[in-house]
């Protein structure tokens, strides 16, 4: 029996010929991932343990971006901590300040993240990553900080669920709603310990920012990571962005899959997914039957703060007052994004539609700060989770969405449905 792609992966860097699934294995790592919340945790069981120097400062990323600008003591504290590790280390990739963005957005950006790459961070949605044809997963702050000394770190061979994808996705539909539509099918423990494959000539019709939200998102379903298939777009992305070394990976003709999950991408619609659970979805025109009201909009994070999805929302807002009733946040994942959304003019669309546009941070998203929620308010996000309390009180409530769904909700108030003849 062959190999998928994850697995042919863990087998090069664990220089074996062969692995299958539920074998146990160490394996090189190309990079390892903290932030501002995961790293020190990492930092003081590095020192515990006596470690004396990481094993390469080219390969370690620390990103400052969750309670970014610092927004108390504790977390200025926090930073402080990770700013002198990173300088006492000469660490390469230390981004906080006016170089910091959304960790998952901004390492692809910089070109450290790459195809073939094995990548372990210290946050959930490192699987990101495999949106590049890469093998990148969460771990915990411990496996981190072994990682950042030895090099290398113990894995689980996982099985894999083969996503086959078909048609071609359009307008109003994004990779959001094709990762909601999946999460709801197969549920938020559907993938366990597995890798989430996608190939399929759909995937060609999917944009980079596309892939990314979806492979960012495969950690709720389940997933140990989520991966894409090599093809063109993806190729031309790396090209103009890799600075690392790579090598793609295509799954073998007989390699084993536990289940095969079909999506015809042209018969997707926009989709919310209700508290408190991203499983929990309808689409967004049952949504919209229901009258949902809203206090909150946010449109940013790793998983969907990228320039389309600003775009996105800004030919909608052209033009366009937001819901007296309703704060709309936008947030840019990365200063490069930031830039090319105030030279495209979307900065002043914003404002002028009475949005706040913040800075590249994490912010609301997990309850850190800027956007946090009241007992019995309500917010429509195009972040990742919607668990109770993820945005503040335990008494609110937050609904998963596209920035098409969040952006026409901002201007109505209530969770709205976009059509495709207003593009």
């Amino acid at each position: 029996m062959g190999m998928t792609m994850t697995q042919k992966i863990l087998a090069e860097k664990a220089g074996l010929p062969k692995v299958t699934a539920g074998q146990l294995i160490e394996a090189d790592l190309d990079l390892v991932l903290g932030n501002d919340i995961t790293s020190p945790v990492a930092i003081k069981e590095f020192e515990k343990a006596n470690f004396g120097e990481v094993f390469d400062k080219d390969k370690i990323a620390l990103v400052l971006d969750h309670f970014t600008p610092n927004k108390d003591i504790k977390s200025a504290e926090q930073c402080k901590f990770i700013r002198e590790f990173a300088k006492k280390h000469n660490i390469t990739h230390f981004y906080e300040g006016g170089s910091v963005g959304v960790e998952h957005a901004i390492l692809p950006e910089k070109g450290i993240a790459a195809p073939g790459n094995l990548i372990i961070g210290a946050d959930s949605h490192t699987c990101t990553y495999g949106a590049l044809n890469a093998f990148s997963t969460g771990v915990g702050s411990t496996d981190m900080a072994v990682g950042m000394e030895k090099g290398r770190c113990w894995f689980k061979v996982p099985s894999a669920i083969k996503i086959n994808l078909t048609g071609k996705i359009k307008y109003p539909t994004s990779g959001k709603d094709l990762i909601l539509y999946l999460i709801g099918k197969i549920g938020v423990d559907g993938a366990l310990y597995r890798s989430l494959e996608f190939m399929g000539e759909g995937v060609a019709s999917l944009s980079m920012d596309d892939r990314f939200t979806i492979a960012n998102m495969a950690i709720e379903a389940g997933a140990k990571n989520g991966i894409f298939i090599p093809d063109d777009i993806m190729m031309e992305y790396v090209k103009q962005h890799a600075v690392v070394p790579y090598k793609t990976y295509t799954p073998d003709d007989d390699a084993e899959y536990e289940q095969l999950v079909e999506i015809n991408l042209s018969e997707l619609k926009p989709m919310v997914a209700f508290p408190h659970l991203p499983s929990n979805t309808k689409t967004a025109e049952e949504a919209e039957k229901m009258n949902v009201s809203i206090n909150q909009v946010v449109i940013g994070s790793c998983t969907n703060g990228r320039f389309s999805d600003l775009e996105i929302a800004a030919n909608i807002l052209k033009g366009a007052k937001t819901n007296p009733d309703v704060r709309v946040l936008i947030i840019p994942a990365t200063p490069k994004i930031y830039v090319q959304a105030l030279k495209a003019g979307f900065m002043d669309i914003f404002m002028e539609a009475g949005c706040i546009v913040s800075p590249p941070t994490c912010g609301p998203c997990l309850g850190g700060h800027m956007g946090i929620l009241a007992a019995g308010e309500r917010s429509l996000s195009t972040t990742n989770r919607n668990f109770v309390g993820r945005m503040g009180h335990v008494k609110s409530e937050v609904y998963l969405c596209s920035p098409a769904v969040a952006a026409h909700s901002a201007i109505t108030g209530y969770i709205t449905s976009p059509k495709e003849a207003e593009v």
